[in-house]
């Protein structure tokens, strides 16, 4: 009950996300300072987005499918030590992506010189707007597992209360205490059980949003690009950046435990996203400039809540969260190897950064 509805909620807040993040850059704005002269060729840009479109939105789906397969492949179960592995690859790259891909360009777009000095030269607001959706992620994180932890506290009640009415209170003593420490074990259990699960549902959901925020405006501007030589080196760049992203959240929906549907629908709206950014990016590549103070000021913000949200979930909630854990403490080829894989994720992110 309380999965389906933090799963309708993380629906609706996407969609409306989106549609805040499209809206803006339908506004037509001059820049005011020079920009430089694109080689524009619509008809061969066209063929290069298409090819664009139809590879990334494979490459998503491929990826985020991958770690989903826990239960046709054992190997890559959450219970496996090969899947602690996948999972750091996966953390190290997600991590990279805020860092490297979307962290920069929210620097790029809010110091461009076609803003304002005032009040964009007075104060640094990439680097406020990160840390205070980072503080939000937490504030969320916190907040629902609260939520949770008090729902469930009032069931164990009720349904030791149960209990209670059912052994009696006189002449039977020694049952009813037997009976509450065999009953006391299978609430302790499912609770603790319970907890993990609401987080790992709230870390996929919360991960997903920040990915779909980037994954979007990296569609528009790529979709809305009219010059061959910026397209075609992005077209190999994004195919491989949404491939290892969809690894990263694949690892966090499989743990999460969802219904069947609930999964298609996350795997599905993550595989979309960037193909939809590139399709709307077509769609208005007549009115879309880039350089104008509105899509500069959209984009800026936006990467930048992206990268805080990406930033604290590969940070705590994936790599803090494993590497503290006693399974990876007590077994130290387990350790080494998520590191290596942590740095191997990181790295191979960070390398695409030079096309991309």
């Amino acid at each position: 009950m309380v999965g389906f509805k933090i799963n309708n909620q993380f629906l609706f807040s996407s969609s409306i996300l989106i549609f805040l993040v499209v809206l803006p850059t339908l506004v037509i704005a001059e820049c005011t300072c020079d920009e430089e002269d694109e080689e524009r060729d619509k008809g061969k840009a066209m063929r290069y987005k298409i090819a664009a479109l139809v590879s990334i939105l494979i490459a998503s789906a491929v990826g985020v499918c991958i770690p989903l397969l826990g239960k046709v492949v054992p190997a890559l179960s959450p219970e496996k030590n090969v899947f602690f592995l996948v999972k750091a690859f996966a953390a190290g790259v997600i991590l990279a992506t805020g860092f490297i891909h979307v962290l920069p360009d929210a620097f790029e777009n809010l110091t461009s010189p076609c803003l304002k000095e005032h009040p964009w030269g007075d104060f640094p607001f990439t680097g406020f707007v990160a840390m205070c959706t980072a503080m939000g992620t937490l504030m969320v994180d916190t907040y629902a597992a609260a939520y949770f932890q008090k729902y469930h506290s009032k069931e164990i009640q009720n349904d030791s209360g149960d209990v209670e009415k059912e052994t009696g209170h006189e002449g039977h003593v020694d049952l009813h205490t037997h009976a509450s420490h065999g009953h006391a074990h299978g609430p302790v259990h499912s609770h603790d059980h319970s907890s993990q699960l609401l987080r790992h549902r709230v870390i996929s959901q919360v991960l997903e949003l920040g990915i779909i925020v980037h994954s979007v405006i990296i569609g528009i501007s790529l979709g809305a690009s009219e010059n061959p030589n910026t397209i075609r080196p992005l077209v190999a760049a994004l195919t491989f950046h949404q491939f290892f992203e969809g690894m990263g959240l694949g690892s966090c929906i499989s743990q999460a435990n969802f219904k069947r549907v609930s999964v298609t629908v996350m795997g599905l709206f993550f595989a979309l996203t960037t193909p939809v950014g590139i399709g709307i990016g077509i769609g208005i590549s007549s009115v879309y400039d880039e350089n104008s103070p509105t899509a500069l000021i959209v984009e800026g913000v936006f990467n930048a809540a992206s990268a805080g949200i990406l930033i604290y979930m590969a940070l705590v909630d994936l790599l803090a969260n494993d590497f503290m854990s006693p399974r990876m403490q007590q077994s130290s080829i387990l350790c080494f190897g998520a590191n290596v894989s942590l740095l191997l994720g990181a790295g191979l992110m960070s390398m695409i950064a030079k096309w991309a």
